[in-house]
């Protein structure tokens, strides 16, 4: 075969229609592109850190239903946790300590197992004898509402329902007890 019958048989075949999948190329590259940047924004509008708390309702492990809303005139703390967090598992004994030190002055607390199976999620609340309580963040969508980047993070919030503190990471007993103590001595309003 020389180049002239090469030439021949690319010329003799039929030529694609390919207009049509060009726009529908550049259709679903800019549907992704927007979808992106959707995602960019929501990512970079960051943790809610003062303000109203975003309400929400939990499912507990116990069968109940917990509601943000419900616990006005009371100081909360929010422990965004899942049991595959190492320190998570450091801080769990305090934080019950906590619980049991604070629970008869107003305070409530309340876990919300992040990114976790509800087997292991079980588990860590009774290896670490949990009694506060506790519930999945089903499709993340309390976590999505906090802004949160990872745990263990905490949220206090006050009685009139608006978040004071954000603590990341693992807390110490000495900075918990003195924004707890803040927070109670404030009036209700």
């Amino acid at each position: 075969m020389n180049d002239s019958e090469d030439i021949e048989i690319a010329e003799a075949r039929p030529a694609r229609p390919i207009r049509g999948y060009w726009w529908l190329a550049w259709g679903v590259l800019i549907a992704f592109l927007l979808l992106q940047y959707a995602g960019l924004i929501r990512a970079q509008a960051g943790q809610v850190s003062h303000g109203p708390a975003p309400d929400f309702s939990l499912q507990l492990y116990s069968g109940e239903s917990w509601r943000l809303a419900d616990q006005r005139g009371k100081v909360v703390l929010i422990d965004f946790w899942a049991s595959w967090c190492g320190p998570c598992r450091k801080e769990a004994v305090l934080l019950e300590t906590l619980w049991q030190d604070y629970r008869e002055r107003g305070v409530i607390f309340v876990g919300v197992a992040y990114s976790d199976t509800e087997t292991a999620a079980r588990a860590f609340l009774t290896e670490y004898g949990i009694t506060y309580p506790n519930g999945p963040d089903l499709g993340t969508l309390i976590s999505q509402a906090y802004g949160i980047k990872g745990v263990p993070e905490k949220f206090l919030i006050d009685k009139i329902g608006q978040i004071r503190a954000v603590l990341i990471g693992p807390i110490s007993e000495t900075e918990i007890r003195r924004q707890i103590e803040l927070l109670l001595a404030e009036p209700a309003r």
